[in-house]
């Protein structure tokens, strides 16, 4: 059958993302679990993290579907209607946030890697931000040492592909956000790097 790639959107976007969002949890745990976010999730902050998303007026999931099943997902909502914590590096750098769309997470299962399914997040959500009359597009990346410890032997980051799909970093633009790492007993902050383009 294939994959088959759907952007969710609309009016009240929660409705029509409601059968993928336990596999959309489910990625994300799986996914970010592994070096550089080292993510030790949690269905409890999933939900509480999902249920703002989806709660932000133009949010959309591009949704990578596999016989029903979700193998894949990348979400994007308009910049301005995000939390605090997403627009303050921007509004303190006096950039006008109602121009960005903030892509969120795009997670794939392993198996579905190599397929140019990422690339097929990147143009979903592009053509979404665009049909939002948004001009801007902007997500950002965990910043961990050359040495930490729990680097993979061999780890290459993504900065090749996204600098490919036109995205820079933009020097100074450092949001800090929190989350429990692996093998630790509560959330620490953690400085995140934002990348953007032109759209």
């Amino acid at each position: 059958m294939g994959v088959e790639i759907t952007t969710l959107s609309g009016d009240g976007v929660a409705p029509i993302i409601a059968p993928i969002i336990d596999g959309l949890a489910r990625l994300r745990i799986s996914v970010f679990r592994d070096f550089p976010y080292l993510y030790a999730g949690d269905r409890a902050y999933e939900a509480r993290y999902i249920g703002d998303f989806v709660a932000i007026p133009g949010a959309a999931v591009v949704a990578a579907m596999d016989g029903g099943r979700l193998v894949g997902a990348a979400t994007c909502a308009p910049l301005a209607g995000e939390v605090a914590a997403f627009r303050r590096p921007f509004e303190d750098a006096g950039m006008d946030v109602s121009r960005f769309c903030y892509f969120g997470e795009s997670v794939l299962d392993p198996a579905y890697r190599g397929q140019g399914i990422g690339h097929r997040f990147f143009d979903g959500r592009e053509a979404h931000a665009r049909a939002l009359g948004l001009d801007h597009a902007t997500f950002c990346a965990v910043i961990r040492p050359e040495d930490h410890p729990m680097r993979p032997a061999g780890y290459r980051p993504l900065d090749a592909f996204w600098t490919k799909r036109g995205y820079g970093k933009v020097d100074g633009l450092v949001g800090r956000f929190s989350w429990t790492d692996i093998g630790a007993e509560a959330e620490t902050d953690k400085p995140m790097q934002f990348w953007t383009r032109a759209l």
